[in-house]
């Protein structure tokens, strides 16, 4: 074979090895889900992807059955293509003696540049930039290989599998998406500009509904506005004038014994047709609901559970001495997902000063005080024992805090700035030099 003819089969062979190496990166980087989307648009050629991916063992085994004949191909026909030129023109350059072994190093040089440049290089950049593109385009000439080298193919799969089984190993891949999988993604893409920092955020809290007790979105017994069965018109219109919201509860003696709830928008009805406000006896029918009670170790999601079974947006939480430990409304849990996006004018719980530090409520719940931190949420101490800022802090003392207590915990120092009767008001955390 001429210099010509070698020059023109070793093109043809990089071009066979560029199309088994998009082949081999296009299958394995395509998503699924992007897949999936054209599957169900109409594209059966998507439909034949993900079922090869289910099952991709003839492919690869095709891929490198093509790449290993082209490689043994390459090496015999490159091994005289560009010796003969390269050595007529060294021949006037070189000692006789030494034109040979150089013309034939420059030779294996080029072809092999040209192999991983055309061959490995850039078909894989390719592949790895657009693969569902790709792996669309390579389908059909790879089914076509596949049924040719079947033979082949079975019998390097059936050694395959059985070395593969007696080392223990896995073949079929685990295509299940996981929370971190999804958050990966989400980070990803907000790294990329394609989601919003806040967005991101949204999906981080909704995942966290699994894991956050009720008691770190609730409002505290200290902070329960309530009323007495035996309370007057005058002293409840007061209240409602001065702690303005939207359901109050209604207790029989002390805020231990619940009776009920009552809509401030019953009420103002009441009001506005000049009928009497009462909590207990006849005036109360109507007016007077029963509220729906819940243990205080339930997670957010079953919180909303709750809610949806029982039709409620209002609940009282109770703990295993059934005891009132606070409430909790649907707004409290969404506004834990959607956090500023749902009133930005709320007062925030963390605020980072301008001297680094950070100035964090005593009910800021402990996973939004490590992601604040960016520390470690599993170097948490007595996990899953404590829901808030303050209980964290009750692990690290042993006691209950005082002001100007101080701990650290990961390189960080808790200072606590304020307590009003026993409750932690303001922690100041910097960061430990």
């Amino acid at each position: 074979m001429g210099s010509n003819g070698s020059l023109v089969v070793i093109l043809l062979l990089i071009a066979a090895s560029a199309f088994f190496s998009v082949s081999e990166i296009a299958l394995a980087s395509a998503r699924r889900v992007r897949l999936q989307q054209l599957a169900d648009e109409g594209d059966t050629r998507a439909a034949r992807v993900l079922a090869v991916q289910s099952n991709p063992g003839d492919w690869f085994a095709v891929v490198q059955i093509g790449q290993n004949m082209v490689a043994i191909l390459g090496g015999v026909v490159g091994e005289g293509a560009l010796t003969p030129t390269i050595a007529r023109l060294l021949a006037g350059v070189l000692p006789a003696g030494g034109v040979e072994p150089v013309a034939f190093a420059l030779s294996f040089a080029a072809i092999t540049s040209a192999f991983i440049l055309f061959s490995d290089l850039m078909p894989k950049r390719l592949a790895l930039a657009e693969p569902e593109r790709w792996a669309l385009r390579v389908l059909a000439p790879m089914r076509a290989a596949m049924t040719l080298l079947k033979p082949v193919v079975w019998l390097f799969n059936g050694l395959a599998s059985h070395l593969m089984r007696a080392a223990g190993v896995r073949e079929q891949p685990d295509d299940a998406v996981t929370h971190a999988d999804i958050l990966a993604m989400t980070a990803a893409g907000t790294q990329a500009g394609v989601v919003h920092a806040q967005e991101q955020q949204v999906i981080e809290n909704v995942f966290e509904l699994d894991t956050r007790t009720v008691e770190s979105a609730m409002t505290p017994r200290s902070r329960i506005v309530h009323f007495l069965q035996d309370d007057d018109a005058a002293v409840i219109t007061a209240r409602i004038a001065q702690q303005p919201h939207a359901t109050y509860l209604v207790c029989e003696g002390n805020i231990d014994h619940v009776v009920g709830c009552v809509d401030a928008s019953d009420l103002f009805v009441r009001v506005l047709r000049n009928e009497p406000i009462a909590l207990q006896g006849e005036p109360a029918k109507g007016l007077l609901r029963k509220v729906l009670m819940i243990p205080d170790r339930l997670t957010l999601s079953e919180v909303l559970t709750q809610f949806r079974q029982a039709h409620e947006d209002f609940a009282v939480i109770v703990n295993e001495y059934s005891l009132v430990v606070g409430v909790i409304t649907l707004n409290d849990v969404m506004s834990t997902v959607m956090g500023s996006l749902v009133d930005p004018g709320d007062e925030e719980q963390i605020v980072r000063r301008e001297d680094g530090s950070w100035l964090m409520d005593g009910l800021t719940p402990v996973g939004d005080m490590v992601r604040a931190l960016g520390a470690d949420p599993e170097a948490l101490p007595q996990r899953g024992q404590y829901d808030t800022l303050a209980g964290f802090l009750m692990v690290l003392l042993r006691r209950i805090p005082r002001r100007t207590d101080r701990a650290e915990w990961a390189g960080f120092r808790f200072e606590v700035l304020d307590v009003d009767s026993y409750r932690i008001d303001q922690v100041m955390v910097t960061e430990v030099k």
